[in-house]
């Protein structure tokens, strides 16, 4: 792909560090601080009624030790306000807002720690996959099919808002298809925009959707402007293997930040803890040594995780 993109940050930080600490879950945090976000729009529902929170969240990520903070725009997407009655300038607004609050965030650790301008935080955009404005648990299938033009459609409003808000990258997350990641690549490349991919998966060698992880890493590495590659809210215990087989195909730094260790079920949205499940000094180390060179947690973790995180990869 031809490169039309001229700031690559989290690259130059994985350069600058080594290792980037990406933050934890927004939704866990917010339900920690007693919002109900039993709804289609998740936590980008808290955008609308109550921001400060998410501020606060992004705030406690970053005093944790995270570098990188992902914005409550994950399920924040034009189709999906105007379902709930938002227009799409309110949805702009409002998708602008997720990243106004994580800046607002890190300009307040930055003041109360002047030792962490040593290198920069950065604010990353939430993409969140089609499936995920469905919200019937099919960014875990990818039971959908739109064509090019219709995801260029869906996702259209939400990257140009997250780009003129000031995101310093895109974070297109929980991707259940490689062909959308790929649309949603090129539009970021189109706005200027360096991102990184994270997959879905069905099992630790494919995606959501059934592709062998092989075959999606291959395919978004031809993108100039995607600076890592990896998988997100997944099973800890998959991530080695996928690891490995991303790291076979890709000379890009690789991603991940899986779940809690804890397992979701979608029939009864709840989720089911595993006994003497172990704890990621178990797996932080051995996913750096098969290329990932940024690891944080997704659903079911909080701030004290990504301190251990950044502890563990301070450490390794």
């Amino acid at each position: 792909m031809t490169e039309s993109v001229r700031n690559h940050p989290l690259r130059d930080l994985i350069a600058a560090k080594g290792s980037v600490v990406i933050d934890g879950a927004m939704s866990t945090a917010l339900e920690s601080l007693g919002c109900n976000l039993n709804d289609s729009l998740w936590s980008a529902k808290i955008l609308a009624e109550d921001p400060e929170k998410i501020y606060e969240v992004h705030r406690r990520y970053y005093e944790a030790g995270a570098d990188v903070a992902i914005t409550a725009s994950y399920q924040a997407s034009e189709a999906g306000f105007k379902a709930k009655g938002i227009g799409a300038e309110k949805a702009a607004e409002l998708i602008a807002l997720s990243v106004t609050l994580a800046r607002r965030a890190r300009d307040t650790v930055l003041a109360a720690h002047p030792e962490k301008r040593n290198s920069p935080l950065l604010v990353a955009g939430s993409v969140g996959p089609y499936g995920a404005y469905l919200a019937d648990g099919s960014e875990y299938t990818g039971n959908y099919t739109l064509t090019r033009d219709e995801y260029r459609a869906f996702h259209g409003l939400r990257l140009k808002a997250l780009a003129e808000a000031g995101a310093d990258l895109l974070a297109i997350e929980t991707q259940p298809k490689p062909e959308e990641a790929a649309v949603v690549a090129q539009m970021a490349e189109e706005d200027g925009l360096s991102a990184w991919v994270t997959f879905s998966l069905a099992d630790a060698e494919h995606t959501a959707d059934g592709t062998p992880v092989t075959d999606a890493v291959r395919h978004l590495s031809a993108f100039d402007n995607i600076d890592a590659l990896g998988f997100n809210c997944i099973r800890q215990e998959w991530a080695a293997r996928a690891l490995e087989l991303a790291h076979s195909v890709t000379d890009k730094p690789l991603i991940v930040y899986p779940n809690s260790g804890e397992t979701y079920d979608p029939a009864t949205k709840t989720w089911h803890h595993p006994v003497n499940h172990p704890g990621w000094d178990d797996f932080v180390g051995r996913w750096k040594s098969l290329g990932a060179r940024c690891i944080g947690g997704c659903c079911r973790t909080l701030p004290a995780d990504i301190v251990q995180i950044a502890a563990l990869l301070s450490k390794h």
